[in-house]
């Protein structure tokens, strides 16, 4: 059964809702490993590339196919190599103050003079690295966790991108890209923020170090990525819908996310504005996925979750879904995600904000759909669902995890009514 959701209480929000483990084998756990920085703008194949050989598949039914008969990756065998719930998981807390109460001691950043000053130096090693940076910077833009709001007690990351005029075009940045983030790292080891300054292994597109922040009580991950301006501050809509057309028509990988770097404000923007009962809810569910599957084994060492920022668009859907609520329960709002999760098969979610329905690229996008859907609220030619070939997968663990005491028996509530037909 399908049916379309444009109502007013989301109008931006346009929504079409329809290898072998043996015995002695231990499975590792998400909670068991450190927590580790996400790898930006994955391909986009992922969805269709097998989890244990990495082989590629035209549409996502063929792999899974592929994955059945020639690794006999069956649903019990799934089920046994996805969930991995963490001792004490939050799942077990049996009222929904128990949940507030651990979000507020446990998941928000701490409030007060630490806070205050974790924003000063934070802002102190922003000037540090446009200080150092090898080239002119035209423009500097913050991203991810920190940022946006959503980071914890536990993790933190922040994005900076740099522009450069000294880049004559993205060909050019690519080709210098390499020469201008080692010598960025080469000068902060010399700096005198050295001792701070914990540098972990690079990527093609960007430098990443751990940054030790007041006095040494936790560490911020960084990620500095030089790149060619290409949109600037405010684009207009005609330059707006030039850049999704060429960026429809680009098959260079490394292309591809030099132009999603100039994106980054408005991605920010998007969930930054959203309320702090929101923002608690995406650290909630991202919690939950960090504690609530198993590591991939050697067997299904393909395997990807969704991303972090699928997570969240998940999470402000729901919430617009539910009207927008300043105030609303935690339990009632995770519940609402998991019971969608568990239909993932059905999910269609597109924004009209930084684009419209008449824009050619987002037509184009939308006849090649696949489910689940759910279309960058800042990007018309990427579904983020994509970065994952484990839909099935979160599925699974979603439908244990509403069996759980936290989920047990628990009605649905106002505004939270709409999740009784799911």
């Amino acid at each position: 059964m399908k049916s379309i959701v444009d109502s007013g209480r989301a109008k931006d929000t346009l929504v079409f809702v329809n290898h072998e483990r043996t015995t002695s084998e231990k499975p590792v756990c998400c909670w068991d490993v450190p927590q580790k920085r996400e790898a930006k703008f994955v391909a986009r194949e992922v969805s269709t590339s097998c989890r244990m050989c990495r082989r590629q598949f035209g549409t996502i039914h063929s792999r899974e196919h592929h994955e059945e008969q020639d690794h006999h990756f069956t649903a019990s065998k799934k089920a046994q190599m996805s969930t991995g719930f963490s001792p004490g998981n939050i799942l077990e807390y049996r009222t929904p103050q128990e949940l507030q109460a651990f979000v507020q001691e446990k998941l928000r950043p701490i409030s007060g003079p630490v806070s205050i000053a974790c924003a000063v130096e934070i802002e102190a090693i922003i000037s540090v690295i446009k200080e150092y940076f090898p080239l002119p910077v035209a423009s500097l833009i913050k991203g991810d966790s920190y940022i946006k709001g959503t980071d914890t007690q536990v993790w933190s990351d922040v994005d900076i991108v740099l522009f450069s005029e000294a880049f004559e075009n993205l060909e050019d940045c690519k080709k210098k890209l390499p020469e201008v983030i080692d010598d960025l790292g080469k000068r902060l080891k010399k700096s005198s923020w050295a001792n701070r300054i914990a540098m972990k292994k690079r990527t093609q597109f960007s430098l990443r170090f751990n940054f030790k922040c007041y006095k040494n009580l936790h560490s911020h991950s960084f990620d500095i990525m030089p790149c060619y301006e290409m949109l600037g501050p405010a684009p207009s809509t005609g330059l707006k819908w030039s850049f999704y057309h060429n960026l429809y028509l680009c098959h260079d990988t490394d292309k591809i996310q030099l132009y999603t770097m100039s994106l980054l404000p408005y991605q920010v923007e998007f969930i930054k504005e959203c309320t702090v009962q929101v923002k608690a809810l995406i650290r909630l569910v991202k919690y939950w996925f960090r504690t609530s599957f198993a590591m991939p084994m050697e067997q299904n060492r393909f395997r990807r979750l969704p991303s972090s920022y699928a997570v969240e668009l998940i999470t402000v859907y729901i919430w617009q879904l539910a009207g927008k609520p300043i105030f609303f329960s935690l339990v009632q709002g995770m519940r609402a995600i998991l019971k969608l999760l568990v239909r993932y098969s059905e999910i269609c979610i597109i924004w009209y904000k930084h684009y419209s329905p008449h824009c050619t690229t987002f037509k184009k996008v939308l006849k090649k759909q696949t489910r689940p859907f759910v279309l960058d609220p800042t990007n018309p030619t990427f579904n983020v669902c994509e970065n994952s070939n484990a839909w099935d997968e979160v599925a699974h663990v979603a439908r244990r995890s509403l069996l759980k005491p936290l989920f047990n028996g628990v009605p649905a509530k106002e505004p939270w009514l709409f999740t009784n037909s799911w």
